[in-house]
């Protein structure tokens, strides 16, 4: 893999950590504070969706062999997630350019789909990687996960007292993955059907 290869898939892991993570953070804290319903709603579905994300990252640490492939479907979904709901997209339209928080949210949402657009194009360019992230040519898309796993480290030995290893990282991603898996297919099979695309946010509780 050249270099120019190395720092796309370096760019686009940064972008993803800014608007994966870092902008709806914010935006979701900001909705907390705004009492806005419709914004904090959706926010709390993407972050559900988003777990899958950080599974696969975890996978990826373990040199899980289809870990890309988790982490380019966790993108899909967390992208089709912030634009499912009719209700809160007929409410973000309603609120005028110069409300703020709905402003923000909306070029958050193309900002994030266009992000998400790149990362999965990037990924297409090392189709191989899909099925065997551990091969020499996709070492490149294992160095993020490096860092998280100095991260990963250092805290479980804080905490537990304990070595934070790869095969304890694929065993831990695994078992997240079947947890987030039956809770998937639980939302699929039952509440999709009898909500359809309803977020009823308007039927949340004060906060």
């Amino acid at each position: 893999m050249n270099s120019a290869d190395q720092i796309s898939i370096w760019v686009s892991f940064q972008l993803s950590a800014i608007f994966f993570v870092g902008i709806p953070t914010t935006l979701f804290i900001w909705a907390i504070k705004k009492r806005n319903k419709a914004i904090k709603k959706l926010l709390i579905s993407y972050w559900k969706i988003a777990i899958l994300f950080f599974i696969s990252l975890v996978l990826l640490i373990g040199k899980l062999s289809f870990g890309l492939l988790i982490t380019n479907l966790a993108i899909l979904l967390m992208t089709i997630s912030v634009w499912f709901w009719n209700d809160i997209n007929s409410e973000l339209k309603e609120y005028k350019i110069w409300h703020p928080l709905s402003t923000v949210t909306k070029i958050w949402r193309w900002a994030l789909t266009f992000t998400s657009i790149n990362f999965i194009i990037r990924s297409f360019n090392n189709q191989n990687c899909f099925l065997s992230i551990n091969s020499e040519d996709c070492l490149n898309w294992l160095e993020p996960s490096k860092k998280l796993y100095s991260l990963f480290k250092n805290l479980f030995n804080f905490l537990f007292g304990a070595n934070f290893s790869e095969p304890i990282a694929l065993f831990l991603g695994l078992f997240a993955l079947l947890i987030y898996t039956l809770g998937l297919l639980q939302w699929f099979l039952i509440k999709l059907p009898k909500n359809g695309r309803n977020s009823s946010f308007s039927n949340d509780d004060e906060f």
